[in-house]
């Protein structure tokens, strides 16, 4: 069985029950339109319950917007495409865009009607500037037809966050891939058994760290002993919170609340982000903090160069996820040796701001093209994607593929993957033939992390990561999030016209001030550039809505 992959490219296509349960409405702006059930219900299932499999009651072919990383190309005998068909009777057409410009693929295609139906790898806050276009599917219209996401939402405590998702007509257009723990997935990653060799304390707060990083730095001259390798923006996102800013990957649209104040602020001029801006100077000027990592390209999986300086000697603290923990140590095993080192993903550091990590969030889920709602195939897409996205036995498939065939399940609970099989990201029986995620698809950055069970997230990660949960959940607070402030059409279309450069000016102050090309002496000037670029209108606009949205939803 062959999977179906478009032969198009994106180049060339230039709470619950009360508050989640709602009507079957289809797209459309204010006029709310009841679909045809039985009309559009063709291929679904006629009682589809949580926890159950779903199989197409005819074959299906939906279509799905497909990121390619380079570094691991859709093969024609990925397993992971034939045995959901297998399962489901769904087969999954792909229209492939890089990873390296896949955001703005995504639009052109979108803007340009010829998206695919399923559009996946959406963060929350990606889906605003297509709904007003009516581009993509109001999807809470229709969760009634998806037991699993209304049964895992309630269970894991997160209706508030999904109402968060609402846009100014009270609708939200995506949903999103759900956490029972949410815990920062990047952090620091340090030597641990350098940082004792040199007496260094453990690094609860960013003083504490910039300490043990003067230590080792006297103890290894020719190191540069803290990098990112994901341009700065990993560990300013993490870093942030500590200084009671936010920053890189977690800037946002840039406004921030201010609870003195009692209203929102743009947190590129706030006193919290110069603080945070003249510590990390602070790091440079000491020779404490490895520019390059801050400046080299990130090609998706962070600089690979920052592995290599950390097998070299010359990195000891650097950004990372659970996965970067597996380079690194390979890495290591090349030079210092197998068990040499010690490697430990600790909490993000704290600050004057207090222990503080980024709110509890969603991870990446999806959207749908709106004119999936004229399909006699709509209901039972929405039950194909509800399993595929929600269903924890669909779940576990997708990371660790076939039980029985690549992995055995213990009565316990406990996931072992067969010996023949590898799954390199993680550094699970190295020595297997067959990698489950660039030989069969399994584990892929498209599906596979976006929904997950805290027994399911514990289930490939070593025991160092399970502790390194324990930690940040018992030690650190999660910044409460900022209101939200959904915009109209027109405040919609006159935010993007000032956010994108503003943040772009963010962006590129943040970095000559840090790297030291641009004196912070020059802050001020820097603020008067932002105000000049439209900022107070900018933060008026997105403070208005605040106020409105507050208004009419009590």
């Amino acid at each position: 069985m062959k999977r179906r992959t478009a032969t198009r490219t994106a180049v060339l296509a230039a709470t619950m029950a009360g508050a989640l349960a709602i009507g079957g409405c289809s797209a459309g702006g204010d006029g709310e339109t009841e679909i045809d059930v039985e009309a559009q219900s063709v291929g679904a299932m006629e009682e589809f319950a949580a926890d159950e499999q779903f199989t197409a009651t005819e074959p299906l072919e939906i279509s799905m917007l497909w990121t390619d990383w380079p570094e691991v190309p859709v093969t024609d005998d990925w397993e992971v495409f034939d045995v959901i068909e297998e399962r489901t009777g769904v087969a999954l057409e792909l229209t492939h865009v890089p990873f390296s410009d896949a955001t703005e693929k995504r639009s052109l295609l979108i803007s340009a009607g010829d998206a695919p139906t399923v559009i996946p790898l959406v963060y929350t806050g990606e889906e605003e500037p297509f709904v007003s276009s009516g581009a993509v599917l109001p999807i809470s219209d229709y969760i009634e037809y998806m037991p699993n996401f209304r049964k895992y939402v309630e269970e894991w405590d997160l209706g508030e966050m999904i109402d968060r998702l609402k846009q100014s007509d009270g609708k939200y257009y995506m949903l999103p891939g759900l956490q029972e723990v949410s815990v920062p997935v990047f952090s620091m990653i340090i030597r641990k058994d350098v940082f004792d060799e040199v007496g260094a304390p453990a690094p609860e707060t960013w003083e504490d760290l910039r300490t043990g990083l003067e230590l080792i730095k006297e103890a290894y001259p020719d190191s540069t002993p803290l990098a990112d390798g994901f341009e700065g923006q990993s560990m300013l996102n993490y870093a942030a919170h500590a200084f009671g800013t936010q920053a890189g990957w977690g800037f946002g649209d840039g406004t921030i609340w201010n609870e003195e104040a009692g209203e929102l602020e743009y947190a590129g001029a706030s006193e919290g982000y110069r603080d945070m801006v003249e510590f990390f100077h602070g790091l440079v000027e000491d020779g404490l903090l490895d520019t390059e990592s801050f400046t080299a390209a990130d090609a998706g999986g962070g600089a690979a160069d920052v592995a290599e300086k950390m097998a070299a000697d010359r990195v000891f603290a650097a950004s990372g996820s659970n996965g970067t923990v597996n380079e690194f140590a390979t890495a290591l095993d090349e030079t210092a040796g197998a068990g040499q080192y010690e490697l430990v993903q600790i909490a993000p550091p704290g600050g004057e701001a207090g222990m503080l990590v980024e709110p509890r969030n969603f991870w990446n889920g999806f959207m749908l093209s709106a004119d999936i709602a004229e399909s006699p195939n709509f209901v039972a897409t929405l039950q194909f994607l509800d399993w595929l996205y929600y269903n924890p036995d669909a779940r576990e498939m997708l990371r660790w593929g076939v039980e029985g065939e690549t992995y055995d399940k213990a009565a316990d609970g406990t996931i072992t993957l067969k010996p023949e099989y590898s799954y390199d990201d993680f550094n699970i029986n190295p020595d297997g033939a067959t990698d489950i995620k660039t030989d069969l698809g399994w584990a892929n950055d498209v599906l596979a992390g976006s929904t997950e069970s805290r027994a399911l997230k514990e289930s490939y990660n070593a025991p160092q990561f399970v502790e390194y949960i324990d930690t940040v959940l018992s030690t650190r607070t999660p910044r409460d999030p900022n209101p939200p402030a959904p915009l109209d059409e027109a405040e919609l279309e006159q935010a993007s016209l000032l956010s994108t450069p503003l943040s772009d000016a963010v962006r590129t102050a943040t970095l000559q001030f840090i790297l030291g090309d641009r004196d912070l002496s020059e802050w001020d000037a820097y603020v008067a550039e932002l105000e000049a670029a439209g900022m107070t209108t900018y933060v008026d606009l997105i403070d208005g809505a605040r106020e409105r949205f507050a208004e009419q939803n009590g």
